[in-house]
């Protein structure tokens, strides 16, 4: 099976985030499966472009099994919203060139994953001229995602984006979503065929957790970090404006007097604010890291007593599920959910965690109490989580029902 992936964000191997194609790709590869991906030229978090890539248009290279192209986005990228959407259309144009005139070898399917929307553009163009399928995978709901949370507000963007969406929904051979609700949605509500849908959602890594449920040193990475009197809670992701991390920075205030530490891990366009308003609020038990690579991410994971997935409070997050759940259930840590909809449902089916309502500190720092007072609870609800996860969101089980898939749509 070859495979042509459009990946704007595929990461690089020393690349902290999630990884979801990183690990689906490695696999497909390892079973001898062809993998070639256009992936843009910076990261989603806005990070500087690196130094191999400024003054170039085209980068190839390996990683693994993987062939990567590496094609140019704009460096506007990282100033304001005009200048992000320049750099999801410089990707869009720089992609069809390198799937046009770059890659070598012929393919059997595109598989197109967003956000960002727009490069089902490129999906559908290589899709005609090259006479191939292309299946479109829908990560997060847009331009909905981007409306709730107050980034489009033009309303002529916001319907052209509309346009868009329909369009492409229509021509993709398959559509894969990585929620039930998405799969609602666009039923109900877009109109898209339910025959038409997939459902490979997102998943735990247990190759990476087992290993260190048996060969990690807790108690020595949390001596060295002195935390040994610590309830640490840690969150991993985005500091960006949908996940309204100032949430938990009310809910430390709340929590002061307590030995409660909260860990936040990651990169995004608020983190500075969000430092600077910790530092206003004389916070002492916030600790910010930058972000790591996934191996050491779960070291931090094992080390903690409970994980958090939030997200801001707005109608089109109900639909989601948050990535870095299924890392803690691998862990073993059960998870603050301050997620409504699926998400919530995913944690309390799985009896993995305690729903907190969103954006209300108040509700927040009294579920940590809660736990605070019941180690028990923590464990039996880490085993439950870690359980549930094997037994329906175990990577490798989905992988292999991903590439089946693909193989049935292309015809091979």
């Amino acid at each position: 099976m070859r495979v042509l992936l459009l990946h704007q964000y595929f990461l690089e191997q020393d690349d902290p985030g999630g990884s979801r194609f990183n690990e689906l790709t490695a696999q497909w590869t390892e079973q001898g499966h062809e993998v070639t991906v256009l992936a843009g030229m910076m990261h989603y978090n806005g990070h500087e472009k690196r130094d191999i890539y400024k003054g170039k248009w085209f980068v190839n290279n390996q990683q693994g099994k993987v062939n990567v192209w590496r094609t140019h986005v704009s460096e506007s990228y990282n100033s304001g919203f005009i200048g992000r959407l320049w750099g999801y259309f410089s990707f869009v144009f720089s992609a069809l060139w390198a799937g046009l005139f770059k890659v070598k070898g012929k393919y059997d399917i595109i598989l197109v994953t967003s956000p960002p929307l727009f490069i089902g553009i490129t999906g559908y163009l290589l899709s005609r001229i090259k006479g191939k399928p292309f299946v479109f995978e829908i990560r997060d709901l847009w331009p909905e995602s981007a409306i709730d949370t107050g980034v489009v507000t033009n309303k002529m963007i916001i319907k052209l984006a509309y346009a868009l969406e329909a369009f492409i929904y229509k021509k993709a051979k398959k559509i894969n979503v990585l929620t039930p609700a998405f799969r609602k949605t666009l039923i109900e509500k877009k109109s898209v065929p339910e025959d038409k849908i997939i459902f490979i959602p997102n998943a735990a890594d247990f190759s990476l957790s087992d290993h260190l449920l048996h060969d990690f040193d807790v108690t020595g990475f949390r001596k060295n970090l002195n935390w040994q009197d610590k309830f640490v809670i840690t969150y991993v992701g985005a500091h960006g404006v949908a996940n309204h991390l100032d949430q938990v920075l009310e809910t430390a205030d709340l929590l002061r007097d307590t030995n409660v530490l909260f860990v936040l891990i990651g990169q995004g366009m608020q983190k500075n604010q969000l430092k600077e308003l910790a530092s206003k609020m004389q916070l002492q038990n916030i600790l910010f890291l930058d972000p790591v690579a996934k191996a050491e991410v779960f070291k931090y994971i094992f080390a903690s007593d409970m994980g958090a997935s939030v997200l801001k409070d707005v109608e089109t997050f109900k639909t989601v599920y948050s990535n870095k759940t299924f890392d803690y259930m691998a862990c073993k840590k059960p998870i603050f959910m301050a997620i409504d909809g699926v998400s919530r449902e995913l944690v309390e089916e799985a009896n993995a965690g305690i729903f907190v309502k969103p954006e209300n500190p108040k509700d927040f720092a009294e579920k940590v109490k809660l736990y605070m007072s019941d180690p028990e609870l923590i464990r039996q609800q880490g085993e439950s989580g870690y359980s549930f996860a094997k037994q329906n969101f175990d990577r490798k089980v989905l992988a292999n029902k991903y590439i089946e898939y693909l193989k049935l749509f292309s015809n091979v």
